[in-house]
């Protein structure tokens, strides 16, 4: 699905409204008191529409001064009314005295310090065979015609499945490990360079890591919990009990130190590895610390983590994950 595109409400046109969908702030648009019905008097066109959202959602009870922005969005399964509120939302962590390491994989989706997994559970591989088939019929349909235009829409739709699936899974599995600790180290992986590793691309692609961390930092933030980075080099290789370094394949999932004799699953082993990096570099530095990293969005940033409080740089070219989260979002027909 190509990605959309926004203008302001004055360069909107109907004849245009196909491809661009306006994006308002506070005016050119008036929302009924029920919260039901949104018109926008803009002159683009477009005219009252019916705002279809769940039960749990309620618009109409935010001031529309603390609404800052109206955007309409064009997915596969329809048209949707995005509303940026401007309010703060307020975690309170419960203080569990557990901080782990985590080491992201394909076999499974992350090991941690302790010795727990949790399952990979590769959406893209599980539809794979579906959008195959909603591919060939697409191409086997005349261009232009009514059938190709159906044919598109349902593979859209099961792509958008697939997304979905991916953001749900990414935010219940962050939000269930920030929650439940007071600290969280992973390796701050070159994703853009495993994936020039054509046997392993799809399936890292399918994980979705760089998505799953996003979200691990947002959740950070908001319940005051330190995320770092750290580097990943030889955090498989080296043994957790006594440095010794073990080299090893991909293929060997099981650390055997020679040294010591320490004997455990690979993943779990450079999990300790990661979280006694990050211990390391927080050491003597009980009240701040600084750490160089990249952001959700891959920009390098400085950031200072206090030892309660986790601050992120956050990117203007960007809407962080947990801003949009407080957005409601409605689907609407005309």
């Amino acid at each position: 699905m190509k990605p959309l595109k926004t203008v302001s409400r004055s360069e909107a046109n109907p004849q245009y409204l196909a491809g661009y969908l306006p994006d308002y702030k506070q005016t050119g648009w008036k929302l009924d008191r029920d919260g039901r019905h949104i018109t926008f008097i803009d002159g683009c066109g477009i005219g009252r529409l019916r705002l279809v959202g769940n039960g749990g959602q309620h618009i109409e009870t935010f001031p529309l001064k603390q609404i800052k922005r109206v955007r309409l969005l064009r997915r596969a399964d329809g048209y949707y009314v995005q509303f940026a509120v401007a309010t703060e939302r307020k975690c309170e962590h419960v203080e569990t005295g557990s901080v782990v390491g985590i080491d992201m994989g394909l076999k499974v989706f992350y090991t941690d310090s302790d010795g727990k997994t949790v399952e990979n559970p590769r959406h893209y591989a599980s539809a794979e065979k579906k959008l195959k088939r909603l591919h060939r019929q697409v191409s086997r349909k005349h261009k232009k015609s009514q059938n190709r235009k159906k044919a598109r829409q349902r593979l859209a739709k099961a792509s958008l499945k697939v997304q979905r699936q991916r953001e749900d899974f990414a935010r219940k599995t962050a939000n269930a490990l920030v929650s439940s600790h007071d600290l969280i180290a992973y390796e701050h992986l070159q994703i853009r360079n495993l994936v020039k590793n054509q046997k392993l691309a799809k399936s890292i692609y399918d994980a979705a890591w760089g998505h799953f961390l996003s979200w691990v930092k947002a959740y950070g933030i908001m319940h005051e919990v330190p995320i770092i980075a750290v580097a990943p080099h030889y955090t498989s290789q080296d043994c957790s009990g006594c440095g010794e370094r073990v080299k090893k394949t991909l293929s060997t999932r099981t650390h055997r130190c020679p040294s010591c004799g320490l004997v455990m699953d690979r993943d779990e082993n450079a999990a300790v590895n990661i979280l006694a990096k990050a211990l390391e570099g927080t050491l003597g530095h009980r009240e701040t610390y600084e750490q160089v990293s990249e952001n959700a969005w891959g920009e390098m940033t400085s950031t200072v983590l206090f030892a309660r409080i986790g601050g992120q740089v956050i990117s203007w070219n960007q809407e962080p994950p947990w801003r949009l989260a407080m957005g409601s979002v409605s689907r609407c027909e005309g």
